[in-house]
């Protein structure tokens, strides 16, 4: 068990580390983070979506569908309760409150959910794999998008006394970025059965494949000019995502008597750390790059042992 997390998520830290690393030798500036940052946003995080979400079996969302509502309700309920929580409690503006709830609420099982939950569970993986897939991708993201997009016109209306955008032009803005469309179309093709070339589909990933370490080395240059911030912000939203969030899910699948092979694989689904597409986010659009960079860092390094406590409380 200990070497599967082991393997899982030394990479990532790694990764982390060298942007670091590069960043302390002046290989690399903050302006090249941001440019790799935008290969990452235009190209290769919407090609790896796409092929991803091709991929997936269409009839094993239906096959176990009960495990599919379950990872989607938790995190749609995390995400848009920490938005909302953090916007109008905490008087956060509203594009720090979008990426604090996608970092609560969206874990990394694009990048990590294959060594962990493909170890753990075999051919179960793929639902809570899929699923937090499509939730994040076609839904969270998208809305994230959204605020981001209203917040930056809201502060530049304010800045120039100009009256703010109306909501659709936010919707339009995010649907125009490829991450957003490309998991769309890619969710539609495959449920009207339409599926990839396997030429097609290993040309999409090659660049694809470079998406979480393009990413992570961005964060490490960003997080090394920015300094990492041990702020209640960034403490409060490690706790949530990778003890709080899944420890709640387990604690209500306890009361409702479903399976227990459905509450092993959700809550070790929601106890997966951070995503980096928070960190691509918060650089793209220049908000709390510092707050979102050590919110990854702190959850990755700290889910070593985190989810070991999930397994050891769950598995059987």
């Amino acid at each position: 068990m200990g070497n599967v997390i082991f393997s899982a998520l030394l990479p990532i830290v790694i990764t982390f580390l060298l942007g670091i690393f590069a960043a302390w030798r002046h290989d690399f500036g903050a302006d090249q983070a941001q440019s790799l940052n935008k290969m990452v946003m235009n190209y290769a995080l919407p090609l790896t979506l796409f092929a991803g979400i091709m991929s997936i079996a269409k009839d094993s969302l239906t096959e176990q569908f009960t495990l599919f509502i379950i990872v989607l309700l938790a995190m749609m309920t995390a995400f848009l309760a920490t938005i909302v929580i953090a916007r109008y409690v905490f008087k956060r503006d509203i594009m720090t409150s979008a990426l604090q709830g996608l970092a609560i609420g969206g874990p990394a099982v694009p990048f990590v959910g294959v060594s962990v939950l493909g170890y753990l569970f075999a051919k179960n993986s793929a639902i809570p794999i899929a699923t937090a897939s499509i939730t994040m991708n076609v839904l969270q993201v998208p809305v994230t998008m959204m605020l981001l997009s209203y917040g930056s016109s809201q502060k530049k209306g304010a800045s120039q006394s100009s009256p703010p955008l109306p909501v659709m032009s936010h919707v339009i803005h995010a649907f125009r970025q490829p991450v957003c469309w490309a998991p769309v179309l890619a969710l539609v093709l495959l449920l009207a059965g339409i599926r990839l070339p396997k030429s097609l589909h290993l040309s999409m990933t090659l660049l694809g494949q470079a998406t979480g370490g393009v990413a992570l080395f961005a964060s490490g240059i960003i997080l090394f000019y920015q300094k990492i911030a041990l702020n209640l912000p960034v403490i409060t939203s490690v706790v949530f995502r990778n003890i709080i969030v899944p420890l709640a899910l387990w604690g209500i699948l306890l009361l409702t008597g479903l399976p227990h092979e459905l509450l092993e694989e959700s809550v070790i689904t929601m106890a997966i750390p951070v995503a980096s597409i928070v960190i691509i986010l918060a650089v793209e659009y220049h908000i709390a790059e510092k707050e979102m960079a050590s919110t990854l860092f702190v959850s990755t390094v700290i889910s070593f042992i985190t989810i070991a406590g999930f397994m050891l409380l769950t598995m059987r």
